[in-house]
């Protein structure tokens, strides 16, 4: 019964839109101060500070106090991996018969998007396809596993595999828009930091999303394989990322 009416207290804090679309806008990773989720929800200062003692409370958010202002952030992976799992049931073909037309931003984020803080949609896939095609990344349902050859080849990639916390090193994450997995984990964060830092994705202004450069279009396609066109993102054969640097 206690477990039941956790379950009720959470889905009813999530459900609510305004606490819903402010947990939503930290799924990105970083902090917001409630003057800015208050904008980002469309509510009053005071309303939205109401919210976040409520999600604080429930251990769904953390609070940072820096001088006069208070940032929020998603409490850690675990809820980030719960309220990744409400997007793919929202996004079910199913789900009740009031859908409104895709905006430009939906795609962008369809295109990709950080989940917390690792890469997903189309672009999250694809890499993900890409390392499991060549062997270096093995996934099931139940978990994922990184091979040696997979651990060379990030390596000279440049992603930083070293364990700084006690955090899982590589999980499948079910992807809400492409209904497919991305990687999670140690693994899937050191590789959004890399393409961050290579200058292959940037991050859009107040959203998830992110942007694929010049840059990383040339990249994906000379590293990864992964060639973009306006239908979808096809991968194939990864090649030695020691390139970047010859």
């Amino acid at each position: 019964m206690v477990a039941a009416a956790n379950l009720v207290e959470v889905a009813a804090l999530v459900g609510d839109s305004a606490r819903a679309t402010m947990l939503s806008a930290l799924m990105n990773g970083q902090s917001l101060t409630a003057k800015e989720l208050a904008y980002c929800a469309n509510v009053s200062r005071s309303t939205a500070s109401g919210h976040l003692s409520k999600l604080v409370a429930a251990r769904l958010l953390t609070v940072t106090r820096h001088r006069r202002f208070a940032y929020y952030r998603i409490a850690g992976p675990l809820i980030a991996t719960m309220l990744e799992s409400i997007g793919v049931v929202a996004a079910m073909d199913e789900a009740p018969p009031h859908h409104q037309p895709r905006s430009a931003h939906d795609d962008a984020l369809r295109f990709a998007r950080s989940c917390y803080d690792h890469l997903a949609g189309k672009i999250g896939v694809a890499v993900t396809d890409a390392l499991v095609a060549k062997g270096h990344i093995v996934l099931t349902d139940e978990g994922g596993e990184m091979t040696s050859s997979g651990g060379r080849f990030l390596s000279a990639f440049g992603a930083d595999l070293r364990p700084q916390t006690r955090r899982i090193f590589c999980q499948p994450c079910l992807d809400w828009s492409e209904r497919r997995y991305h990687l999670k984990g140690l693994v899937g964060a050191r590789i959004l930091d890399r393409l961050l830092e290579l200058g292959w994705l940037k991050c859009v202004s107040g959203s998830r999303a992110l942007q694929l450069t010049t840059f990383g279009r040339a990249g994906l396609s000379e590293i990864f394989q992964i060639e973009i066109n306006n239908e979808g993102v096809p991968t194939g054969r990864l090649c030695d990322p020691r390139r970047l640097t010859a």
